[in-house]
């Protein structure tokens, strides 16, 4: 039974690993300005923008698809529903909060202490989501990712209404609609932390698989299920906090990548977590290349592209049925 779930979980590795090789050579080389392969090592002005900008582009598009692909799966574990995510929880609305009140009292505070406030009031927000979204019935799986809509609205609602009053409207549109092109090298690099908060994920995996099974069934299996609770918080908002400061918010990919892979491989954390942080940072960069060729020369934010693209992907799983069901 093992071999026979793992045949297929490597399968579609190696078929995710080989489309994101293609699609990264692809997004090194689009883009207005002529960046061809023969052109690198011969203009020294070629080569400058290639490390830069595009390199740097290009690997903050992958950590943050991964990033937010892998935050999607632990909130679904943790919430014990499939249609939820840190953009729909509000995690993502609580971290622009925090980015928005450290703009207020310190403006000239550096990107690693907004990525500390926005840190800390996603943990907040994601914990009031997971404290109200357990009391909901769990015969109703369709309560919870309502519940989080509403309840990201009105701490969106709240941090608009903050950023009119302060004239920071503007300012606030820059962490509500993601985007890659202003990723420049020197800032992108704290997206780094959280593929640290990747390997986290993998160390604990199997623990995070056996809290999928509910509170008692964790307990009883010998899983502390309030510490992992704990640690799956801090994974989960660190990943969205980080994403939300460099590059904005981007939705959709929480939900329709952890879905889309546990149909095809099946929910064992420990061998999808790879396939899920593939997929997320192919259909992110995927998108991102997709925006800067749809209106070239201009380009498209990529939380643009990605709100059209995981639509339609959302929709047809929730219209399309299992193949077991």
């Amino acid at each position: 039974m093992t071999s026979a779930v793992l045949k297929p979980v490597s399968s579609v590795t190696w078929i995710a690993g080989l489309v994101l090789a293609i699609l990264v050579v692809a997004s090194l080389f689009v883009g207005v300005s002529d960046v061809s392969p023969g052109r690198v090592f011969s203009d020294a002005a070629v080569f400058e923008l290639l490390l830069v900008s595009r390199l740097p582009r290009t690997l903050a598009a992958l950590l943050v698809g991964a990033g937010m692909a892998i935050a999607g799966l632990i909130m679904q574990t943790l919430a014990r529903n499939s249609y939820v995510e840190p953009s729909t929880a509000g995690t993502a609305q609580s971290a622009e909060l925090g980015v928005l009140v450290v703009t207020l009292f310190w403006p000239s505070a550096s990107l690693f202490l907004k990525s500390i406030a926005a840190t800390g009031t996603a943990l907040l927000g994601t914990s009031i989501f997971l404290m109200t979204a357990h009391r909901l019935l769990p015969t109703q799986p369709f309560l919870v990712p309502l519940f989080g809509i509403v309840y990201g609205g009105v701490v969106g609602a709240a941090v608009t209404f903050i950023a009119w009053q302060a004239d920071l409207l503007q300012y606030l549109s820059v962490w509500t609609n993601g985007d890659f092109s202003g990723v420049l090298r020197g800032r992108y690099e704290l997206l780094w932390i959280g593929a640290a908060m990747l390997i986290v994920a993998w160390a604990i995996a199997d623990r995070l698989t056996i809290m999928a099974m509910g509170r008692d069934a964790s307990i009883g299996l010998g899983v502390d299920y309030a510490r992992m609770l704990q640690l799956g918080l801090v994974i989960v908002s660190v990943i969205s906090a980080l994403c939300t400061v460099v590059v904005g918010t981007i939705p959709f990919v929480g939900i329709v990548v952890p879905n889309i892979v546990s149909r095809l491989a099946g929910d064992n954390l420990r061998s999808t977590l790879p396939v899920v942080a593939l997929s997320g940072a192919i259909l992110v960069l995927g998108c991102d290349i997709l925006g800067r060729l749809v209106r070239y020369p201009y380009e498209i934010p990529v939380g643009t592209v990605m709100g059209c693209v995981g639509g339609a992907i959302f929709l047809w799983l929730l219209f399309r049925r299992p193949a077991h069901g």
